[in-house]
């Protein structure tokens, strides 16, 4: 199983590698598609990955996305009305087919997985972007590793037993405190590439603790959906990972703080 494990985690590494730094349109169409999967992943749990209403929440995905790249919708909440409509269009037409729950999880699907995973790209396309984006990673998977080593070496109290009982509080802190070391060293050798001073270094690795404690968050909330309708994994796309969604559960969450902050920190 480790053996599994690591091959696929170099495998996701090395994806991640090529589609960051090509950017642009191979990064946009590379994320439409794990969004895509994400998103039927998701679906499944409510059993509508291959009904209507989920082909709904696909086809938004796919113009939410196309929009990002050639932006033809002049405002965002327009999108998220005229989605809202399509979902109650297909209940009211399909009534009683559909459950009032399963609507909802189509119509907040698409924005937990596609619309969260977007600022990936988002930003990507910030100046420095290609410096920048990569502590979302850094962030969620990170502070994983870091939670991960110190939790086996000292951790003696549950975080979140009923969750996942085997984080730690002391995992926790020391992947937070991980993530900020190792943002900045980052920080310290792509400085000039990123064309900031000093101090932004520390800024930085203020933001990513933020992002390491939110991604945090981000793993126990995909875990509390797993507990909710009892089921181990999400899907079996990543051998050793379990699915889409158990691989960017985290990266998910960090993915708009880390592009809001430092697009703030930017402008």
């Amino acid at each position: 199983m480790f053996k599994t494990r690591l091959i696929s985690g170099i495998i996701l590494v090395i994806a991640a590698l090529v589609l960051i730094i090509a950017g642009g349109n191979i990064l946009l169409i590379g994320l439409t598609a794990i969004s895509l999967v994400g998103l039927y992943e998701l679906y499944r749990i409510f059993h509508i990955e291959k009904e209507i209403l989920g082909f709904v929440g696909y086809i938004a995905v796919v113009v939410y996305y196309l929009n990002l790249g050639i932006s033809f919708i002049p405002e965002f909440e327009l999108f998220v009305l005229v989605f809202l409509i399509f979902l109650m269009i297909v209940y009211v037409l399909y009534f009683p087919k559909y459950q009032a729950s399963q609507v909802f999880a189509g119509f907040i699907g698409v924005f937990y997985v596609a619309i969260m995973l977007s600022c990936i790209y988002q930003t990507r396309m910030l100046p420095a972007g290609i410096y920048i984006v990569w502590l979302i990673f850094l962030c969620s998977w990170g502070c994983d590793t870091c939670a991960y080593c110190v939790g086996v070496l000292i951790g003696k109290h549950k975080m979140a037993p009923k969750l996942s009982p085997k984080k730690s509080v002391e995992g926790a802190v020391g992947g937070i405190l991980g993530t900020a070391l190792l943002t900045i060293l980052y920080g310290f050798f792509f400085k000039k590439h990123m064309a900031i001073p000093m101090k932004y270094i520390f800024i930085l690795a203020g933001i990513t603790s933020i992002g390491a404690l939110i991604s945090m968050v981000g793993d126990l909330a995909a875990s509390a959906i797993k507990r909710n309708y009892d089921i181990k994994d999400y899907g079996t796309l990543i051998p050793g990972h379990g699915g889409i969604l158990d691989r960017f559960d985290s990266v998910i969450f960090t993915a708009p703080i880390i592009y809001y902050l430092a697009w703030f920190l930017i402008s």
